[in-house]
């Protein structure tokens, strides 16, 4: 008797360890495994394993979080749309992954074709942040600072392709302003470099610039989206600020390989949706500075080809690649 309520006290153990829910997910089901293609902690890796938790007893099935960072997430984007369309390996999509890095890079796979839409999950707001010794306290000031010296001015980013290069290329071009792009190997030393005043922009999304705003070492100007967000009630969006339309949030979504059947599809969709209902997980994403956007598979599809389309320009125009 002891050593079978031993098995069974290891058997409790092993499952609180691996974050599973008090439910055993169904033994006779292949693991569901979700592809991250970024190193562990990020924001991505967050949302991917928060997500993941949940999926598991919704879909009484064990769910995993793989890394397989590299190449703004068109590695693991890669091994998802060669993988078998039976629901057992699926992606954490990003804008940065399908919707700009296919026009910076050439691509072993199609981002629309290969790959089948199964959800959104969150957006991002991207924030324009300055350093507090930039003498503008407003888009407006900033701009007429920018126009004033042309060229003088500089902004960092996570790298050439990256989100926060799109974003402030896309304020260049609407603004018709010359910003000395400064690119990092990360959103991290680009960051502190800015906090030291060696850049004096950026484009960051909001989950990594909100604790250096709350401490003020830097300043925010505006946000991305359609409202204000709440973590930033005082700092008004780019249309507010007079640029109309400008839309250049982060997303992270989830899409499985080409060809998957479609009750499966909606099977994964409705566990998601009743994943993204739950209260608890707003909360801790709302620590995280992201907003739940749930979509239907064709509405995130749909969103897809039009983010893909509208970086498509941008890239084109400004002549953005991985090489310059």
């Amino acid at each position: 008797m002891k050593r079978q309520f031993l098995k069974l006290a290891l058997l409790s153990a092993g499952m609180a360890m691996a974050g599973l829910s008090g439910t055993a997910f169904a033994q006779d089901k292949p693991t569901l495994k979700i592809l991250v293609g970024f190193p562990p902690g990020g924001s991505v890796d967050v949302v991917a394993r928060l997500l993941a938790e949940r999926m598991r007893a919704s879909l009484d099935q064990n769910v995993i979080v793989e890394n397989k960072p590299g190449a703004s997430n068109t590695i693991a984007a890669d091994l998802t749309a060669k993988a078998a369309p039976d629901g057992h390996t699926l992606l954490v999509a990003t804008n940065t992954g399908q919707a700009i890095a296919p026009h910076l890079i050439k691509l072993a796979f199609d981002p629309i074709k290969d790959l089948t839409p199964i959800g959104l999950v969150v957006t991002v707001p991207n924030v324009l942040v300055v350093n507090p010794n930039v003498p503008a306290k407003s888009v407006q000031e900033l701009v007429a600072l920018a126009k004033s010296k042309p060229g003088q001015l500089s902004y960092g980013s996570g790298g050439n392709g990256s989100a926060a290069n799109l974003a402030t290329e896309y304020f260049k071009m609407q603004t018709e302003t010359a910003i000395l792009h400064i690119p990092y190997r990360g959103i991290a030393p680009a960051t502190t470099d800015l906090i030291a005043g060696q850049t004096q922009a950026m484009f960051p999304g909001l989950a990594a610039a909100l604790p250096h705003i709350r401490n003020g070492r830097l300043r925010a100007l505006a946000v991305t989206g359609s409202q204000r967000h709440p973590a930033l009630k005082d700092v008004p969006t780019m249309e507010e600020a007079g640029l109309k339309g400008f839309d250049a949030q982060q997303w992270y979504g989830v899409v499985g390989p080409a060809g998957m059947p479609a009750p499966l599809v909606t099977q994964l969709n409705n566990a998601m949706a009743q994943v993204l209902a739950m209260p608890d997980l707003r909360d801790k994403l709302s620590a995280e500075a992201v907003e739940l956007t749930p979509m239907t598979p064709a509405q995130f599809g749909e969103y897809m080809k039009q983010d893909l389309a509208r970086w498509s320009t941008l890239a084109r125009e400004r002549n953005i690649n991985l090489d310059n």
